[in-house]
């Protein structure tokens, strides 16, 4: 590894106040001695780990996944004393987000924080020929993982030991987005999907599931409707936006959970014209949506990325790598009642459900993590339910 710049000034610095003395006899007190080795511990403590975040496609504005993974790191670094630093790849190639790495790497960040699926390729490029930086791909799954190492003609079966890779289990977010929008009195509702892959199923059938549910509880499964599809594509286009049309004007949908990159776009054009609403997926988008139209956001299925953050690079920082060493992991509830530590979760700070309410979120979260409330995630068969589930062919 590369000598650290910190530690490298601290020693210099020390060196020139002793040949400044001339020599002279010291007259510090052994009590100063042990205070000021304590002192040079804590700092090379501190010096040990450089973390630097490198965003995807994106920017740290964009109110969503770099946005979320940079304040995270950040504020993190912040607390902790640790030098942190982001890094913006020059275009959206996995040869840009190579490049970003190495120079990260090149000025002596020894923790890579890399949010999205966009990662995996450029952490197959770099991480072996690296192995004493640490690269934590955030949303990075096995599937992306594996395609990304058999294009490169690398057997990634075992996973390097300086790779974390987290997942999430996103049917659950899914099923408390489906459930507290029934729960809030919504009875059509709609989801659109981006693309037909994994983490997008688990988000759309938990939604089902969580409709389900509720409406299960509330007596009325005989009159909730979801209509349900996948656009074939993670952005929206105008094609997109007049399948939605036909959901909000002709069919009577009134809110629809848009689920994949760029695709609910889509869905808030439509919205707009109607009055209609949307929810967000993965981060907190509720100030995206509500540009469209006010109040248009209904609740967001979020994916807890600042957690994840927090809770890695404090096992960096305390010598912990183990447990994430090697690891591609599904994160999902940790805890019953504290929600900021959960992986997966509801926004409360934008809270503005009236039926279903915090408290209610949290006693759904309970019932979940103690398991008196189970959700599949299953993605290769649909989920059984008592409500009308029209699934439509994909758009594209």
């Amino acid at each position: 590894m590369k000598r650290n710049f910190l530690t490298t000034l601290v020693a210099s610095a020390v060196a020139l106040a002793f040949f400044s003395c001339g020599g002279a006899k010291s007259t510090t007190t052994a009590s100063n001695t042990t205070e000021a080795a304590k002192t040079t511990e804590e700092t090379k403590a501190v010096a040990k780990y450089r973390v630097a975040m490198v965003t995807d496609s994106g920017d740290i504005t964009d109110q969503s996944f770099n946005q979320t993974t940079y304040e995270a790191s950040k504020a993190y670094c912040s607390e902790a004393g640790l030098d942190f630093n982001y890094y913006k790849p020059s275009g959206d190639s996995t040869a840009d987000r190579v490049a970003s790495i190495n120079a990260a790497i090149q000025d002596d960040y020894n923790v890579l924080v890399l949010p999205g699926f966009l990662f995996a390729e450029a952490i197959v490029e770099t991480a072996e020929m690296n192995d004493d930086v640490y690269f934590v791909g955030l949303d990075v799954g096995e599937f992306d993982i594996m395609e990304a190492a058999k294009a490169k003609g690398k057997d990634w079966s075992n996973l390097p030991a300086n790779v974390f890779c987290a997942v999430y289990d996103e049917q659950l977010p899914g099923f408390m987005a489906g459930y507290a929008a029934v729960k809030e009195g919504f009875t059509h509702l709609g989801f659109l999907g981006g693309m037909a892959v994994p983490a997008v199923i688990r988000y759309g059938f938990g939604f089902v599931q969580g409709c389900n549910a509720a409406a299960a509880e509330m007596g009325i499964a005989d009159k909730v409707a979801v209509e349900y599809v996948y656009g074939g594509q993670f952005y929206g286009d105008q094609q997109i936006k007049a399948s939605m049309d036909v959901w909000y004007q002709k069919l009577g949908v009134e809110a629809v959970f848009a689920c994949g990159g760029g695709i609910w776009t889509s869905a808030a054009d439509a919205a707009k014209e109607v009055g209609g609403k949307v929810i967000g997926v993965d981060t907190d988008q509720t100030a995206q949506i509500n540009a469209y139209g006010e109040g248009m956001c209904v609740t967001s299925a979020m994916k807890g990325l600042g957690a994840t953050v927090r809770a890695v690079l404090a096992a960096i920082q305390n010598d912990n790598w183990a447990q994430y060493s090697g690891k591609i992991s599904s994160l999902g509830l940790v805890s019953a009642t504290d929600m900021e530590a959960n992986y997966v979760q509801l926004p409360t700070d934008t809270w503005t459900m009236k039926n279903f309410t915090v408290d209610d979120y949290k006693a759904l979260v309970a019932k979940l993590y103690n398991g008196e409330i189970t959700v599949s995630n299953v993605t290769d068969k649909d989920p059984e339910v008592t409500i009308t589930f029209n699934k439509y062919p994909n758009i594209k």
